[in-house]
This record gives structure tokens, sequence and C-alpha cells, in this order.
């Protein structure tokens, strides 16, 4: 009876929490390929998962720089129109406003 040989399963990484899961799990990728003696099979899923990770990353920090923007247009607008609603104050006592 002979065992009918499966094809190995490459190991899947499972997508990061968070975006501090992915930059630390990105600064290990790192340190091994660059402490070096890896295989090259080993090195390029390394690299890839790599790509990954920074593509996370990337997209993370552009949602929250898009989502700053957003809060800051919204507050800006609001202070905008609470400033027309209150009389400017001039710097020089002697101007009156």
């Amino acid at each position: 009876m002979t065992k009918e040989t499966k094809p190995k399963k490459e190991r899947v990484a499972k997508p990061p929490e968070s975006f501090e899961d992915a930059l630390r799990t990105l600064e290990e990728t790192v340190q091994k390929l660059e402490s070096g003696g890896l295989t090259l099979d080993e090195s390029a899923r390394l690299y890839e998962e790599g790509v990954k990770l920074a593509r996370f990353c990337s997209e993370r920090i552009a949602a929250a720089e898009l989502k700053i923007t957003k809060i800051r247009t919204a507050y800006g607008e609001q202070m905008r129109f609470m400033d027309d609603d209150e009389p400017e104050e001039s710097e020089d006592p002697e101007i009156p406003t």
C-alpha cells in the first residue's frame, strides 16, 4: 500500500489585526531578511510577506490621514461659522469694533 503524497500547503499568513501588529511583524520580517542565512525560497516568501505588510500599513496610514482631513475640514467649517457669529475684536484698543 502506497501513500499518496499531497502537495505541501504553503503557510498562509493570517491578516494582521491592527496597524501595530502589522508594523511589528514587518520589522521582524525585515530583521530576518537582513540577518541572512535563509534559503532562496524562504527569502522570497518573507519578502512577499513583507510587501503585503507594508501595503497593509500604507493603506491604514492613508485611511487615518483621510479621516483626520475630514475631521479637520468639518471642525474648520464649524469654527468658521462660529467666527461669523461673533464680532471681531480689534487688537488696538483705540479702534472700535
